[in-house]
């Protein structure tokens, strides 16, 4: 009887291959396990910047680039316009208010000059003539005004006499109703005339007021003219230096045209731009400082205008105290403006760090000194040295605040020490 032989379940080649497997799983686990920690990278220190966090006064500050101008500027336009007759000085020079500067020939102004006096003087004319005239008319009337009187009076004696011979039975009821009629007639004509004089005297008196309002209109229009024709000689408005004077004889000057500028040499100002971002931030009486021949002097803002040009706006800022001896008009000056208060904070030296990180995380150093490591933060605002700290870390502790373009994704770096 045949025995029946069972198949062996783990055979040799089996075994092989379940070990070939186990240690090719082992090798490729062992090699993550070995590689598997974080990125490091050793460096040398001697090319790094290392700053130390610290905790001190801290303000708000932004470059920004003025130029000094003169305290005081102003610009000569053309009032009228006509063509250029004569300079009388050149630009750059020194004047004193009233001054000529220069003259403009304009024909039709003047000719409208003389047309005007011509139409004064005959209005004057006209009204003197009128007022002679109304006075002998007033004369005529009053003379006419005595007559009635007279007869007037002459006719009341009369009538009062016949009167009184009436009643006393000496005089016929005909001749007193005649001496009545007579009375009452001059009575009435006396009223009359008083009336007619009152009216006459009140139309008279407003013709004559009329006339002086309306010889008063033209003198005035006469005065306006002429000051157009003597504004034809640009003058001098204050003392200071002529500038930017750009006219030449015989050249055309429309009317507003610019032709120069007066600056008052007596102290400066200056004109800053400002990036609009700060718009909002930037106010009168806000200071900044400068360097010059190595001492600091103080600014403060004196106006601001919100027009904005090229995404900048500008103020303007007048010294503190006494202007830096040897300052000149043109001149550029790089001021730090404050735009806060000073306060203390947490503070961390500015460095090319922020354009790799965006001010997300720094490289900390250890304790020891031996490695940096990535740490996260939290920025705040910013001067021109410094940022504020508002998180991540805090004084004492050592970052690298050196460029981090060369480090890659590394996660650790390896201080050396030469």
């Amino acid at each position: 009887m045949d025995r029946k032989i069972e198949k062996k379940k783990w055979s040799t080649k089996r075994l092989l291959t379940i070990g070939g497997i186990a240690g090719l799983v082992l090798l490729i686990g062992g090699s993550i396990y070995f590689t598997s920690g974080k990125s490091k990278l050793s460096v040398d220190t001697e090319r790094l910047t290392i700053s130390e966090v610290t905790k001190g006064p801290f303000v708000v500050t932004i470059p920004v680039n003025g130029v000094v101008t003169p305290i005081t500027t102003i610009y000569l336009d053309a009032v009228e316009g006509g063509l250029v007759e004569a300079k009388y000085v050149e630009d750059g020079a020194n004047l004193k208010k009233g001054d000529p500067i220069l003259k403009l020939s304009n024909t039709d102004l003047e000719l409208n000059l003389a047309n005007q006096e011509t139409a004064v003087y005959a209005a004057q004319t006209q009204m003197q003539i009128s007022q002679n005239n109304a006075v002998s008319n007033t004369i005529n009337k009053l003379n006419q005004m005595a007559d009635v009187d007279n007869a007037f009076k002459e006719a009341e004696r009369i009538y009062k006499l016949d009167k009184h011979l009436y009643e006393q039975k000496a005089l016929s009821q005909q001749d007193y109703q005649s001496a009545l009629n007579t009375y009452e007639y001059q009575l009435n004509r006396r009223k009359l005339t008083q009336r007619i004089l009152k009216q006459d005297t009140a139309l008279v008196k407003q013709q004559n007021k009329q006339a002086q309002e309306q010889y008063a209109q033209m003198k005035t229009t006469l005065t306006l003219m002429r000051k157009k024709v003597a504004d034809l000689t640009v003058r001098a408005p204050i003392d200071g230096q002529l500038t930017s004077m750009d006219s030449e004889v015989g050249q055309s000057k429309n009317k507003g045209d610019r032709l120069g500028q007066i600056d008052v040499l007596s102290g400066y100002k200056v004109r800053v731009d400002v990036d609009e971002h700060y718009i909002s931030q930037v106010y009168i009486g806000l200071t900044g400082t400068f360097q010059f021949a190595d001492k600091t002097y103080t600014l403060k803002i004196k106006k601001v205008f919100p027009q904005i040009t090229n995404s900048k706006f500008q103020v303007d800022m007048q010294f503190v105290g006494t202007a830096p001896k040897g300052i000149r008009r043109g001149q550029t000056l790089q001021i730090l403006l404050a735009l806060s208060d000073e306060t203390k904070q947490v503070l961390l030296p500015k460095g090319g760090f922020i354009e790799k990180t965006g001010g997300n995380w720094v490289f900390k150093m250890s304790e020891d000194g031996k490695t940096a490591y990535k740490v996260a933060v939290q920025l705040g605002r910013q001067s021109t040295d410094y940022y504020e700290i508002l998180g991540g870390l805090k004084p004492g502790d050592k970052v690298i605040t050196s460029s981090y373009d060369t480090f890659g994704d590394i996660q650790e770096l390896i201080l050396n020490k030469n």
